[in-house]
């Protein structure tokens, strides 16, 4: 799934404009990482070791949980 669709399907923007523009301003991050392409996806591949989850964050104070099914 790309990243601007999980921003708004999580509620941390209100429109995958909103996304866009967190992601180029650089308030996007993906398990405390910055997202830096407006392309991103997210699989599989972007879990931590060992966990099933990730982190996305809007800023400093927003953030979701996702559970990966693999």
């Amino acid at each position: 799934i790309s990243a601007l669709d999980l921003f708004v399907e999580t509620g941390l923007s209100e429109s995958k404009g909103e996304a866009k523009r967190l992601i180029k301003g650089g308030g996007a991050r993906l398990n405390d990482q910055p997202i830096q392409n407006t392309d991103t996806i997210i699989d599989t591949s972007s879990l931590p070791t060992g966990l099933d989850y990730i982190k996305l964050s809007s800023g400093k104070k927003k953030h979701a949980l996702i559970k990966i099914r693999t």
